[in-house]
């Protein structure tokens, strides 16, 4: 087995409804997954807690008015599956967009499921190094295959998220590498910061 440097991570950034994320959740709940909170107890939160997590979250972006909280939705992620206990890590990542030739001090939401590429291990190389990362698909497989399940799911709902944002005497639009589902679309077309910075979102 080559021992190639394995970095970064599978990544998949989306958002979608809190009945749709339930659907996902089911999903974890099959494989027995913990959820944790990456605070300094990491508090254990089971499936109706992450559910509540997220609504909240979700809540913040579709709302008319400006919540007066910041949202947040964090989790770190355990798996056991036969002899693999590893787990993936789920975090809101905003989606900035320029706005009067800055960057508008809001963004638009984003959640990102990760799993990293590599397995460390604690080997030398050539170099004298400690540590190499190796595949990741070769020590965790079953795991591996469950982060696709989970974001094939995921991209069955949703497509990429496309938006306009006013610029001198023309719309200019923007690709960010996110997937809405058409119901989280619905609702945050007529959200806060949908008017207040004027954007088009383009729902097809």
């Amino acid at each position: 087995m080559d021992r190639l440097k394995h970095s970064g991570f599978y990544k998949l950034k989306f958002f979608i409804t809190p009945a749709e994320l339930n659907r996902v959740l089911k999903l974890f709940g099959q494989k027995h997954a913990q959820f944790h909170r990456t605070n300094h107890d990491r508090t254990k939160h089971d499936l109706n807690q992450v559910y509540e997590a997220y609504k909240t979250f979700y809540q913040y972006y579709t709302m008319q008015e400006k919540p007066g909280y910041h949202p947040f939705f964090v989790y770190s992620i355990s798996l056991t599956m036969e002899h693999e206990s590893s787990g993936f890590f789920v975090r809101n990542e905003g989606i900035s967009f320029p706005y009067n030739q800055q960057w508008a001090e809001d963004e638009l939401p984003s959640v990102m499921l990760s799993f990293p590429k590599g397995f460390r291990m604690d080997l030398e190389n050539e170099k004298g190094n400690h540590y190499m990362y190796e595949d990741i698909r070769e020590h965790w497989p079953l795991t591996y295959a469950f982060f696709n399940e989970v974001a094939n799911d995921i991209k069955k709902m949703t497509k990429l998220l496309r938006f306009s944002i006013p610029a001198a005497d023309a719309l200019q639009e923007q690709k960010p590498p996110v997937r809405l589902s058409k119901d989280a679309m619905n609702d945050i077309m007529n959200s806060w910061i949908v008017k207040k910075y004027k954007l088009v979102m383009h729902n097809k």
